[in-house]
């Protein structure tokens, strides 16, 4: 890959010299073109940015505009893979910042018109390395902005799949809870029908013993309940959400004393349905439970009171048991409605209370809102237009570069057809000069401004040692080679005046001949 880059890039670099696009070239100067060019093609993969300096090293030695048709390709491709896989902004920046700099040096030291090079340079930058630097670094973002919606896709699948764990282990602790609250209740009440048939006068003593092996079987079977229960709960989890009840507190306490248990309800008649009432029958059913465990044959009370109208208070109250049995507390439902209570804002407070036992909930009015609720994986915003905008910042950053460039060539184009225009010296005038003439009389025909550039190498004689020699241009014609007039001057007299051909003409001058301006409609200057 990287022999083939190469390849691709030399091809232009060796020929263009061959085929006249270029000025001519030592071997030298080709070889050490192409051997930048070979070390930018073997390390841009881990050093883009030396790569690209490397790669604009021998643009930047043959023209101080740095454009060049040799080297152009390089510097273009380079650039565009310094923007694809450099991860760092500034490195680049840096990079042109110094290319930029040594090509303003060049173009200072040498003897051409400065401001023609700078912008010609400062263009050659922009097209030739800015723009497929962004280009390069729009595709990278783009591509990493695709990478990241997928990974947040993953994501939010997983975080999709983990909710959905979640909820069926909190479906799982809620069936658990039911069971444990339904299944223990009743079992319960079979324990105390139990006792109450064993304690029958009529009884005889085989039917007592039965009942009394029925009641410890329904203790049995409770306690056989718990631990099954609680293999199935997870204690890490979040309480699970009430089930609506079928039936009402009222309801609960009347079927519970027609099951043999000493209770009566006691309520001022202002409670309402609702998640306060499921939450009350939760508490009222949990407390019967426990009473009817651990206190067989005790008397029992239910409160139900409102103090205020945003909370309701649960009593629950238990005497002494008939026969020692085992102290309440040892389960988990009673903790379960605490924390659950404490998370709505209201309070469950369990304990001795005199000889018996009681459980005081306090209940919010808004209470019901189901606890360990997730937040819906489709509730979650994604980063919404967040590859549009990168994609916009991308075309601000194009519209930016172009705009520049637009106003650098404008600016490079007014200049170059000022200077050019305003440098032309008309043939007639040329001719009508002569040789010994002062040089403020030369002076009054000559134009504004002199040519920065000229075509020195075509002059068909040098100028005279320690002269002051000034070129002019022959035609107003832009970009097109064009016949050129110098003039020279020592001890403010005119020494010399040479006609110095446009490219592919030929012309003459000597010290005492005359110079071809042929085309130009002047005749033969003398020195």
């Amino acid at each position: 890959m990287d022999a083939l880059l190469w390849l691709a890039l030399a091809i232009p670099a060796a020929t263009a010299d061959a085929i006249g696009l270029n000025e001519p070239r030592t071997a030298w100067q080709q070889l050490g073109g192409l051997a930048a060019l070979a070390a930018a093609a073997a390390i841009w993969r881990r050093r883009p940015t030396l790569a690209f300096l490397l790669a604009a090293a021998p643009g930047e030695a043959t023209a101080p505009s740095l454009f060049t048709v040799s080297y152009g390709m390089a510097l273009a491709a380079f650039a565009f893979l310094l923007g694809r896989h450099g991860p760092r902004a500034r490195p680049a920046l840096l990079a042109f910042a110094a290319v930029a700099a040594a090509g303003t040096a060049k173009v200072v030291v040498r003897d051409v018109d400065p401001v023609v090079e700078w912008l010609v340079l400062m263009a050659t930058l922009l097209f030739g390395a800015v723009f497929p630097w962004l280009a390069g670094r729009y595709l990278r973002q783009s591509r990493a902005l695709t990478a990241s919606a997928l990974a947040r896709a993953d994501q939010l699948e997983r975080e999709q799949r983990i909710v959905a764990d979640r909820a069926r282990l909190r479906e799982r602790a809620r069936i658990a809870q039911d069971m444990h609250d339904s299944l223990g209740h009743e079992l319960s009440l079979i324990a105390v029908r139990a006792g109450a048939l064993q304690l029958a006068a009529d009884l005889p003593e085989h039917h007592r013993a039965a009942a009394s092996d029925l009641r410890v079987a329904a203790a049995d079977a409770t306690d056989r309940l718990r631990a099954i229960i609680g293999v199935l709960r997870d204690e890490r989890d979040e309480p699970a959400p009430l089930a609506p009840p079928g039936e009402t507190v009222e309801q609960l306490v009347a079927r519970a004393a027609e099951s043999g248990l000493r209770v009566r309800y006691v309520a001022d008649g202002t409670e309402e349905p609702g998640p306060a009432e499921r939450l009350a029958y939760r508490v009222v059913q949990e407390a019967l439970t426990n009473a009817a465990k651990y206190a067989p044959g005790a008397p029992v009370t239910v409160a139900a009171t409102r103090a205020d109208p945003r909370t309701t208070t649960i009593t629950v109250t238990n005497g002494p048991p008939r026969e020692p049995g085992s102290p309440p507390g040892g389960g988990s439902g009673l903790a379960d409605l605490h924390t659950r209570l404490a998370a709505l804002g209201g309070d469950l407070d369990a304990g001795p209370h005199g000889e018996g036992f009681r459980v005081r909930a306090v209940i919010p009015a808004d209470a019901g809102v189901p606890m360990g609720a997730g937040v819906p994986v489709d509730a979650v915003p994604l980063p919404a237009g967040t590859l549009a905008h990168a994609r916009r910042r991308t075309v601000l950053a194009f519209g930016a570069a172009a705009a520049t460039g637009a106003v650098l060539i404008a600016g490079t184009f007014g200049w170059y057809a000022y200077t050019k225009t305003h440098s032309v010296l008309k043939p007639a005038d040329f001719a009508a000069l002569r040789v010994g003439a002062p040089q403020a009389d030369v002076a009054a025909v000559l134009p504004e401004r002199g040519v920065n550039d000229p075509p020195v190498e075509r002059a068909p004689s040098p100028p005279p040692p320690g002269a002051d020699c000034r070129y002019y241009r022959a035609s107003g014609q832009l970009f097109t080679s064009s016949t050129h007039f110098r003039l020279c001057f020592e001890n403010g007299k005119l020494v010399d005046k040479t006609v110095i051909p446009k490219a592919g003409a030929s012309g003459t001058s000597g010290t005492s001949g005359t110079s071809d301006v042929s085309g130009t409609g002047g005749d033969g200057g003398h020195r």
